[in-house]
């Protein structure tokens, strides 16, 4: 009988440890556990306060992603052109995602085979119409846009002119009186110039051409189909922007960031930026912008979101690209970083307010939207335009040798040499 007891709680205890098995073994296999964590890299050109306003839109996708965690690096777009292509030569990245304003970049990297390419993560069609062309290479989309900026001429404290009753000129010649005034009269420098690597200077030029020679000489200065050195050009410097810089009416350049603090303190009364600049200064709401009287044109440009091939989170990195091109705007035309949505999807009413009268205008027309020069044309002639307009504000005497500097390089570039 002992023996029959035995082998009753043996089997007892055989039974519960199997059954303890099958539902350890269930409860393995069908209870959700949670995803590994991962970190994705992502390089954008945004530093400081810019900066401060993509992290918000970071720290959303983490909050609705828990297993993905975000590393942000800023390298601006020039030294990501020069430390990437080394490291994509190896079969390495520096990072996941990287996002560049230079469209001509990253297709240049994903016809060389080092970027994904992006044509069925979104539909182009919901997107502003053209966007897509500068990332675009025999019918594959390397860059998907973020959010974009427009460069809509000289910003000035509203404050400032009402102290010293000056107003918006509305002709050149009253533009003219307008600097004239701030310099005899107030006593300051009437235009700040911002430098860096000499891209402020670039907008700047760049709005003259718009102004003096309409949107579409600027259209056909990216295409090649004027020269530098044409008449027309050379008419537009000599008698519009050479002799302001020859009165002393624009200030040497300097590093634009530490510009802005000193335009706000009233070392200066314009300043030549883009509409990032409001979420740069105290008091957005007094600031004022105008265009060169007779202007049909704004400049309009974006930062594109690319994936690179040798990322080991693919996946991930994709889903993240396709997030921050859709949703992510959203988040991003919300914050005080001066951008607006590229994506159709995106109300007027969720753009930041200040924001709203600039993407009303450029999405129903009411101006020419314009590829940014540079930018569009990218390569080694983009940083020589950079050293000639610095060459010519503080030397407005060598025109000539800038203009046959800049057609001579963008020759060469045509021709890849």
């Amino acid at each position: 009988m002992a023996s029959l007891e035995k082998k009753v709680i043996s089997a007892a205890i055989i039974s519960l440890i199997i059954g303890i098995g099958i539902g350890y073994a269930i409860a393995y296999y069908t209870i959700p556990r949670p995803k590994p964590v991962v970190t994705l890299t992502v390089i954008g050109p945004w530093s400081g306060v810019e900066m401060e306003y993509f992290m918000k839109v970071l720290k959303a996708y983490e909050r609705e992603h828990p297993n993905i965690k975000i590393k942000y690096i800023a390298i601006r777009a020039e030294d990501l052109a020069a430390i990437a292509p080394p490291q994509f030569a190896a079969g390495k990245t520096p990072g996941d995602v990287l996002i560049t304003p230079w469209g001509w970049w990253v297709a240049s990297m994903g016809e060389k085979g080092h970027l994904v390419d992006l044509s069925e993560l979104v539909d182009k069609e919901e997107f502003v119409p053209g966007i897509f062309d500068p990332v675009t290479r025999n019918d594959k989309v390397y860059g998907l846009p973020f959010t974009a900026w427009a460069k809509p001429g000289f910003w000035h404290r509203k404050s400032f002119f009402e102290k010293y009753g000056l107003k918006v000129p509305e002709t050149w010649e009253e533009f003219k009186s307008l600097l004239k005034k701030i310099k005899e009269e107030i006593g300051i420098t009437p235009i700040a110039s911002g430098d860096g690597v000499g891209w402020p200077l670039s907008d700047t030029s760049e709005h003259f051409i718009i102004t003096f020679g309409g949107p579409e000489l600027q259209l056909k200065l990216i295409k090649g189909e004027v020269k530098w050195t044409d008449p027309e050009v050379r008419k537009i410097f000599e008698e519009y922007l050479v002799p302001l810089l020859k009165a002393g009416y624009f200030s040497e350049p300097k590093d634009w960031t530490a510009q802005v603090d000193l335009w706000w303190k009233g070392k200066y009364a314009l300043y030549f930026m883009g509409t990032w600049i409001t979420g740069m200064v105290p008091d957005p709401g007094d600031l004022g912008v105008f265009t060169l009287p007779g202007c049909k044109g704004i400049v309009m440009g974006t930062d594109y979101i690319s994936v690179s091939k040798y990322t080991p989170n693919l996946e991930e990195a994709l889903k993240l690209a396709r997030w921050l091109a859709t949703e992510g705007q959203r988040i991003h035309v919300g914050t005080k970083a001066g951008k607006f949505a590229t994506w159709l999807k995106v109300e007027l009413e969720e753009h930041w307010e200040p924001m709203r009268p600039v993407y009303k205008a450029l999405m129903t027309g009411e101006v020419a939207v314009v590829p940014d020069l540079d930018d569009a044309v990218g390569g080694k002639w983009q940083t020589t335009f950079w050293d000639q307009l610095k060459l010519l504000w503080t030397n407005p005497d060598k025109l000539d040798e800038v203009l046959s500097t800049l057609q001579r390089v963008y020759e060469e570039q045509a021709k890849g040499k």
